[in-house]
């Protein structure tokens, strides 16, 4: 193999899409350290998480490149004083793993829900109210389980989320062996069907929810993707939220949770009326709801750096593999 076929195969290595990024490899320990958790506490778990971080910081070179290249970007973002601040890539895995914990803690009922800070609350409960429904577009920042839960404690909310779990296949099962309700109310979606499209529109008709994440790529395919700018530097994001709220004809609003200073903190926004897309202009009005969404990520990524967790190469489009090679990742 030539020097140029290495370089391209190793490009191609670093660029593969998230969905085919197996999680199993890091799930592994976590049900050893969830046990140290339960038994002994939290503080135990956190000394015992470091050998797994170790680990998977040794023989996960994509993960490991894709955190330090996001933690550079954000150091840059925030200037030099700031930057001093935010930690190396142990902490991000570090965070990650304290992340897991939560969702096992969460679906298990033992996470102190009594200090969650909920912030623009009165939003949805006045569309329960209405029985509008919406579109609630979430990231892949802190705890969006959080929301999962507290939203079946309150009856009246109902929400179906968007999701492709066949890289997340262990930790799901995992999960769900906690408590099987951690497995309702999902919908495995790979593309945007009329038929998915009708389900949604029907749920959303009654008042119902549906959460989709707003920062990562769509698992068909590269083209409905808009290219915005993200800690100042220009990175793709999906239009398909928009998309599905344009055909839904319902509100939008944002959804974020992060932990500072200890405070766990769930944020709900209103977004938009409704999406309407012109006929002319279309990619542009996609671009500039892609981007408006990616400067509230960004917000609220500066604030807690080290929860949001997307372990690949971010700021370029990925590599499309054939369905083969993600059904194979995923065992």
């Amino acid at each position: 193999m030539s020097d140029a076929q290495v370089g391209e195969a190793g490009m191609s290595e670093r660029r593969r899409h998230w969905a085919s990024i197996d999680e199993v490899s890091f799930v592994a320990g976590m049900r050893f350290l969830f046990w140290v958790c339960r038994r002994f506490g939290r503080w135990p778990f956190r000394v015992a998480v470091y050998p797994v971080l170790a680990w998977y910081l040794a023989t996960q070179g994509r993960a490991r490149r894709a955190s330090r290249d996001y933690l550079r970007r954000m150091r840059a973002f925030v200037g030099p004083d700031a930057g001093k601040r935010v930690p190396g890539v142990l902490a991000h895995f570090a965070s990650f793993g304290e992340n897991l914990l939560d969702k096992l803690l969460l679906w298990g009922g033992l996470y102190p829900l009594d200090g969650v800070r909920l912030y623009g609350g009165e939003l949805i409960e006045n569309a329960v109210a209405r029985r509008t429904g919406g579109v609630m577009i979430c990231a892949h920042l802190g705890n969006v389980e959080l929301t999962r839960v507290l939203s079946r404690q309150r009856s009246a909310v109902t929400t179906t989320v968007l999701v492709h779990t066949k890289h997340a296949q262990a930790f799901n099962r995992l999960m769900g062996k906690l408590n099987p309700a951690s497995q309702s109310n999902l919908l495995q979606v790979t593309e945007m069907t009329p038929a998915t499209a009708m389900l949604l529109s029907e749920r959303v008709s009654r008042g119902e929810f549906v959460v989709i994440a707003g920062d990562r790529v769509p698992v068909s395919g590269n083209e409905h993707v808009a290219t915005v700018p993200f800690l100042g530097e220009p990175a793709p994001f999906p239009v398909g939220p928009y998309l599905l709220a344009g055909i839904l004809q319902c509100p939008v609003y944002l959804l974020f949770t992060v932990r500072v200073n200890g405070v766990t903190e769930v944020h709900i926004e209103h977004f938009q009326d409704g999406v309407r897309l012109p006929r002319k202009g279309r990619t542009e009005a996609l671009a500039s709801l892609a981007a408006a969404y990616a400067r509230r990520l960004e917000h609220y990524a500066v604030r807690a750096p080290l929860q949001w967790f997307n372990f690949y190469d971010f700021w370029h489009l990925p590599v499309q593999h054939n369905s083969q090679d993600t059904d194979d990742a995923s065992r």
